[in-house]
């Protein structure tokens, strides 16, 4: 079963806003074993659509719409939809009536004639009610090909794709099993890791597919493959995943959760000890701590972070003494172990994660080096830190130190 994702919008094309529906959808879509054969990002033009409808329509078995399903005259998706099934729109009473209810709730200017439009659908469409917002989504079928049609809010579309899309097309399909695991490795870069897992990557079975994901700092291993036999795709593939490791058993720093990366791997563990965390960032600005406190239920092990961004901030508000400064430099191991060791005892955690560093272009208030961070975790047990020296380009420095402060953190709570 193949897919085609198209979202619509000029403001996708032009860069204004970053397209992350088709990410949700195709994650959504692939746990139920549809493949995502394409995604399109097209304008807000008639013929346009018209002409990425007729080409998904050829391709694929479900074809996914997201946006121009607004109130306002540049939003003709539903019209375009319409023409292409050769069908007129019609007032949807219930929609109607979920449009006033969320007037009568949450706003306070007049419901106008455009917003109670949106309650026209195709006459030959199913209704995905829309609970939080006010464009309906539609379904629609033609020659044993599905058409669905969501709006482009992503909170919006998210809760009709798991509430209402997802389990329609569960019920209307027997899909295949789709398995991915993917294993995260630290250290080393995709030519060497290449080379030093030849061998095994060359005796693979032929329905189990390897891909190399880097990122800075980051390799991911992604192994996937598919069928009707669910028990036995996850025996092979485990099979597998254990005779790699040994191979990478120094870089190895475990399976990615299939929900998300490595800081909710960190947070599972974290739960699963009953232990706390708390970070004090310097060259990182508070990239580590977001990466923690951008998934829900962050607060059960996330005491707190500090960004103490310049030298009196470490001084003054992470009490890092000056006389260690003046004598090691704010970009030093010293410094970041102080820093480590007096987040954690702030904020009365268990583990403390520190970076200080020069991510350039300027040295700052510091003659280290642009590219060298200093990475510290402390604990219970005592503190300690790493150098590196990350490059020259400010971007790579930051993301690499934070994917290192990750892989730190997550061999460190691992001993336990």
């Amino acid at each position: 079963m193949t897919a085609e994702i198209i979202t619509i919008g000029d403001e996708l094309l032009i860069g204004q806003v970053i397209d992350t529906n088709s990410a949700f959808i195709a994650k959504h879509l692939n746990k139920i074993g549809v493949s995502v054969y394409q995604i399109t990002s097209i304008q807000d033009d008639k013929e346009h659509i018209l002409n990425a409808l007729k080409e998904a329509e050829n391709n694929v078995d479900i074809i996914i719409l997201t946006g121009g399903l607004g109130p306002t005259k540049d939003d003709i998706t539903k019209k375009t939809i319409a023409e292409y099934f050769n069908d007129t729109l019609v007032l949807e009473p219930s929609v109607l009536k979920n449009i006033e209810s969320i007037w009568s709730q949450h706003v306070r200017t007049q419901l106008l004639q455009v917003n109670k439009d949106q309650a026209l659908v195709p006459s030959q469409s199913k209704v995905l009610m829309n609970t939080l917002g006010t464009a309906p989504g539609m379904w629609m079928e033609k020659d044993e090909k599905v058409f669905i049609s969501l709006p482009g809010v992503p909170y919006e579309m998210e809760n009709l794709i798991q509430n209402e899309v997802i389990p329609k097309l569960k019920k209307k399909y027997k899909c295949p099993y789709i398995l991915h695991k993917t294993l995260l490795v630290y250290g080393i870069g995709e030519s060497a890791l290449a080379d030093r897992i030849e061998v095994w990557e060359d005796a693979l079975p032929s329905h189990i597919k390897l891909a190399y994901l880097p990122s800075l700092g980051l390799m991911r291993l992604r192994l996937s493959t598919k069928g009707f036999d669910g028990e036995f795709l996850k025996k092979e593939v485990q099979n597998q995943i254990d005779q790699v490791i040994p191979l990478i058993k120094e870089e190895f720093a475990g399976l990615e959760d299939e929900e998300g990366s490595v800081e909710i791997i960190i947070a599972k563990q974290l739960t699963k000890i009953g232990k706390t965390l708390a970070i004090a960032e310097s060259c990182t600005g508070g990239s580590v701590a977001e990466r923690f406190t951008a998934n829900p239920g962050a607060s059960a092990y996330f005491k707190g972070g500090l960004v103490t961004y310049s030298t009196e901030s470490k001084i003054n508000v992470l009490k890092v003494s000056k006389s260690k400064i003046d004598q090691f430099s704010v970009v030093s191991a010293q410094v970041a172990e102080a820093m480590a060791r007096n987040a954690r005892k702030l904020f009365q955690s268990d583990y403390g994660v520190a970076t200080t560093g020069n991510a350039g272009p300027e040295k700052g208030d510091s003659d280290a080096e642009v590219g060298t961070v200093f990475i510290a975790i402390a604990t219970e047990n005592g503190v300690y830190s790493q150098e590196f020296n990350f490059g020259n380009s400010r971007i790579k420095v930051v993301n690499k130190a934070v994917n290192k402060a990750l892989e730190m953190l997550l061999k460190e709570i691992f001993k336990n």
